[in-house]
Parts: structure tokens; C-alpha cells; sequence
């Protein structure tokens, strides 16, 4: 019996991932999109594929993971704000405090 779960936002996030995925130029919205994605995969128990997916659009930006949570941080802290519209957005509030 396998231990890999499927993420209850696996259908939301998938389309994300895939459009990051092709993005040759990212903007700030990618950067947090693709940060609020590792956070919430970094320690789920199955999701290997988007994982894999993750590391391949880190590279393909050409940014660590590091460099991408300062990056990120630095948009938040210069009043960076989702659109009303952007939904999948929901409680990924950044504290930039600190």
C-alpha cells in the first residue's frame, strides 16, 4: 500500500504548474504562485510529479529556491496585493515583518 496522497487542491494546482511550467518571462504573480506551490508541497506526503515539475520550472527561471522566497518577500514587502479576482490567491497573505 503506497503512502502518496493526492493534494485536495491538486485540480487547482495542476493548471497553475502547467502555466508556470512555459513561462519564459515570469512575473511577480508567478514567483508567489510558484512559492506558495513549494511551500505547500514541501513536506506533502505524495505529489512527486508536481514536485518534479517544481524543480524543473526552478531551473528553467534559472533561480534557486532561495533567491525565489527573497525575491518573493521583496514583492510582498512593496505592497504587492492579489487582485480581488484572483481567487486561488486565498490565504497566501505574506508577513513581511521580520
Amino acid at each position: 500500500m503506497s503512502n502518496e496522497q493526492t493534494h485536495p487542491l491538486h485540480a487547482t494546482d495542476k493548471i497553475i504548474i502547467d502555466s508556470l511550467i512555459i513561462k519564459e518571462k515570469p512575473e511577480d504573480l508567478d514567483y508567489i504562485n510558484l512559492a506558495r506551490l513549494i511551500s505547500r508541497y514541501a513536506n506533502f506526503p505524495g505529489e512527486n510529479e508536481f514536485k518534479n515539475d517544481i524543480e524543473k520550472i526552478l531551473k528553467f527561471w534559472k533561480i534557486t529556491n532561495k533567491e525565489l522566497f527573497l525575491k518573493t518577500k521583496k514583492i510582498w514587502s512593496n505592497n504587492f496585493r492579489p487582485s480581488n479576482t484572483n481567487k486561488d490567491l486565498v490565504g497566501s497573505g505574506f508577513d513581511t515583518s521580520n
